[in-house]
């Protein structure tokens, strides 16, 4: 009884977590859809009664609530993928990864909170925000998130399928699909409206990835002794 106990927390947990990498995709993504439709992007001080309409800011307010439970899944998500990595990763290729992916997060906070600066400097009755306050804050929170946070995001899916292709833990098509993604995060993201999508969509299919893997039961090695 004592010696399946272990093998049953080494199973369940990248299972548990691989779960959690994708709930965290279809949150990002929700709120990544949420965000680009309450504040669209290139909008110039025509775009500040944007806060002035209720619709779109239901549609912010939301995402904004979404994106705290998005990065705490994404630590989740970052350890079904060092689970699955295993013991035997590459030292310096997993610092990089796991480095990447926590100022991803924290920068994914700070557009966040830029976001919701600009949903707090909407005045009431029916005066339009300044549009001094309007414009940096639209700017600071789009900055934050195509210029530098989907950055990170590039180098956190490179390091990451470069140790699955080293390592062989993901197969040669989950490779690809992620040097693909990554190049699009590094270059296409900022200027290419929606792009950033392609990082929720690479991480439901890694996550997708590693539950078909755990479900398998894979044989393990037998104990010493």
């Amino acid at each position: 009884m004592q010696e399946r106990a272990p093998g049953r927390r080494a199973l369940e947990t990248p299972r548990a977590a691989g779960l959690a990498g994708v709930v965290f995709a279809l949150l990002l993504a929700t709120a990544m859809v949420l965000v680009r439709l309450g504040i669209p992007e290139g909008a110039d001080a025509a775009g500040a009664p944007v806060t002035a309409d209720s619709g779109r800011r239901a549609a912010l307010r939301a995402a904004l609530a979404l994106v705290p439970f998005a990065g705490i899944f994404f630590l989740w998500f970052i350890g079904a993928v060092r689970a699955h990595v295993g013991a035997v990763e590459d030292k310096f290729l997993a610092t990089v990864f796991l480095g990447s992916g926590l100022v991803f997060t924290a920068t994914m906070f700070g557009a966040a909170a830029a976001a919701g600066a600009v949903l707090g400097a909407h005045r009431p009755a029916a005066l339009l925000p300044a549009p001094g306050p309007w414009d940096f804050g639209r700017h600071f929170a789009y900055t934050l998130m195509t210029e530098y946070a989907m950055r990170m995001a590039a180098v956190f899916v490179s390091s990451l399928s470069v140790i699955g292709h080293r390592l062989g833990v993901l197969p040669r098509p989950l490779t690809v699909v992620g040097l693909l993604t990554a190049l699009t995060l590094l270059f296409v993201s900022s200027n290419v409206p929606w792009a950033e999508l392609v990082f929720p969509a690479w991480s439901l299919l890694i996550s997708v990835h590693i539950l078909t893997v755990s479900g398998r039961a894979r044989p393990r090695p037998a104990a010493a002794g």
